[in-house]
């Protein structure tokens, strides 16, 4: 049965490396947290580093095995479920002293779970024999953090034998699945993001890992990340014929994010957790009515009844006030908080100099940028040491980066092989190309920016483990990027892991910025600078109707968020003036862009 903590939150990923051992650092203290598992050769690089701490012998897995990655990433989380399993036996067996981390565990859960109030009253109790039961009970109720993993859906490059046949069953994505499904893990998640990938998922109809026992229990479950209730239903149903059941959809910001930025049509985080909401009893029996008779046919069990699929959320949130109402208004189960946690070493693994970036960082130095070489917006930090390596590649004359992992290669505008945007290959054949088209100039040098933004993901977001740990990752290739959401601006300094969890629960703040948008208003200003940079970057371009319906509707779905905040309740917010200001000026704004590109 899949034991959960009292936490109400959870570390989502972050990049390849900042989450790479986060369980290994939390997950003793029922915190969950999610690991990257496409980046093997970085795994590979973390077996090396924790087999000697766990007292095991390392053996290395080469890329000359058969299924390497797969092994590659079974054997990573076997050792880390064996490192927390260990942490938490070790964490039973101490007293409640204070500092010790049994303590710890109880301190930090809130402060209106059962546990903490038992807690708090044990420490109270002058009765030894009734106090030592409460000390036995207490820690009879200590469950480790998930130890959960993400793989983002549209990495799954295809594997080649050495006669350059496809693999079977051995793109990056499926083996990457495969590694998980064969892993010792239990009680545990894999998160799928960044769209539908069917030959994933079919892979997972071919399995028995993600099946139910008779009670409806599941040892691994599965989560899709979804921008919108749409999205939701469609995967979940696809899933369903598969014989593969959604245990939980989390919802994540459009563009209130850390990394990869996926914009809705317009639609705002409000409503739609309110779609969610209104609407989570039709999405799982919709679900449902399929699935049950897929897995009566793939196991025998005749369902007639199902668990609640729960909804999460995440992106933006920054405050315990944000936090409970969301947990509250929309029973969301667990709220996302990612970004504020780089700056808790004790949780995420950042490199010192990435580190102290983000403590000084502005909302200036969060852009929302087109560096990504998937061609999707990607949040980015300026100024990081990738940043500072590209630029003087591209004053050497030596634009792009040497292209390794290979894991972004989808481009065959020059090669029959796809390469990577990033890749100095790439660079070097479409800057040439451009040179040729005797463009305007105006026009060309807008092109050529856009060559040259596309930065290197695969190596510089796994690098700040390797420097971290002083491992090689690979050899003179030592810049790291970091995609923080824009909600890094209002958290300005490095704290333990205690600080930021009594911040989530309101019992500390940390945040100084007393004119920090709410949440809700944050993603609609967010959401305005894409508009308009979309619309600018069509400046006199004549909209055809199908792009003028678009950008209509984005309009009309912006109008509706506006109105439906303006529904809220007033006792939802404890500075309600300054969320029906932004709301003024987010209206204000909206008709401006009307007047301005000419919508209805």
């Amino acid at each position: 049965m899949y034991q959960k903590s009292a936490h109400t939150f959870h570390i989502p990923v972050m990049g390849l490396a900042y989450t790479i051992d986060s369980p290994i650092k939390v997950a003793k203290y029922g915190i969950s947290s999610v690991i990257s598992i496409i980046e093997d050769r970085l795994i590979e690089m973390m077996r090396k580093h924790y087999y000697p701490l766990s007292g095991l012998t390392y053996v290395p897995i080469t890329d000359q095995e058969p299924d390497y990655r797969a092994k590659r990433i079974c054997d990573y989380l076997n050792l880390v479920d064996l490192l927390v399993s260990k942490q938490v036996e070790e964490l039973k067996v101490q007293s409640f002293e204070a500092g010790s981390d049994l303590c710890k565990y109880f301190e930090m859960l809130p402060a209106t779970s059962h546990l903490a109030i038992l807690y708090a009253e044990m420490l109270n109790c002058a009765d030894l024999t009734i106090q030592k039961e409460q000390q036995e009970y207490l820690v009879s109720q200590v469950v480790a953090g998930g130890i959960d993993v993400n793989i983002m859906t549209k990495v799954d490059q295809e594997t080649l034998d050495v006669q350059g046949n496809s693999i079977p069953d051995g793109s990056e994505a499926v083996a990457a699945l495969r590694g998980y499904i064969n892993s010792s893990l239990s009680n545990s998640s894999i998160i799928f993001s960044a769209g539908m990938n069917p030959r994933l998922y079919s892979y997972m109809e071919s399995v028995s890992a993600f099946d139910p026992d008779k009670d409806f229990n599941f040892k691994k479950r599965v989560v899709i990340k979804v921008s919108d209730f749409r999205s939701a239903l469609i995967q979940g149903k696809f899933l369903a014929k598969k014989g593969i059941w959604v245990s939980e959809f989390r919802i994540e910001s459009g563009l209130n994010c850390g990394g990869h930025a996926f914009a809705t049509d317009g639609f705002l985080l409000g409503p739609i957790l309110e779609e969610f909401k209104t609407k989570r009893n039709e999405l799982a029996q919709s679900i449902f009515d399929i699935y049950k008779i897929c897995i009566e046919k793939k196991t025998g069990f005749l369902f007639t009844d199902f668990p609640a699929i729960e909804i999460s959320v995440q992106g933006g949130i920054g405050t315990a006030e944000e936090d409970s109402f969301l947990r509250s208004n929309y029973q969301v189960s667990s709220t996302g908080w990612g970004t504020p946690f780089l700056l808790v070493p004790e949780a995420t693994t950042v490199d010192e100099h990435t580190l102290q970036l983000l403590a000084k960082a502005n909302k200036e130095d969060v852009v929302l940028s087109n560096n990504s070489p998937l061609g999707v917006r990607f949040h980015y930090l300026k100024g990081t040491t990738s940043d500072l390596e590209k630029q003087k590649r591209i004053k050497d004359g030596k634009p792009g980066s040497p292209c390794t992992e290979k894991h972004l290669s989808f481009n065959t505008e020059f090669t029959k092989a796809p390469i990577c945007t990033a890749s100095h290959k790439y660079q070097k054949l479409k800057l040439e190309s451009l040179s040729q088209q005797n463009l305007p100039e105006a026009d060309y040098e807008m092109q050529k920016s856009a060559v040259l933004a596309k930065e290197c993901l695969c190596v510089g977001l796994s690098n700040s483990a390797a420097l971290s740990y002083d491992e090689p990752f690979l050899k003179n290739l030592k810049s790291v990027n970091v995609c923080p959401g824009p909600n890094i601006a209002n958290f300005s300094e490095v704290v333990s892991l205690k600080t930021m969890i009594d911040h989530i629960y309101g019992k500390v703040n940390i945040i100084r910025n007393a004119e920090r948008p709410h949440v809700f208003i944050a993603e609609m200003k967010i959401y305005f600078n894409y508009l308009t940079d979309e619309l600018n970057q069509l400046k006199g371009d004549s909209l055809d109707a199908k792009r003028k319906n678009h950008f209509q509707n984005f309009i009309k779905n912006l109008a509706d968020a506006i109105e439906y905040y303006q529904n809220l309740k007033e006792s939802s917010f404890s500075n309600f003036k300054l969320f029906r200001e932004g709301l003024q000026q987010a209206l204000i704004e909206l008709n401006s862009i009307k007047l301005n590109y000419q919508f209805s």
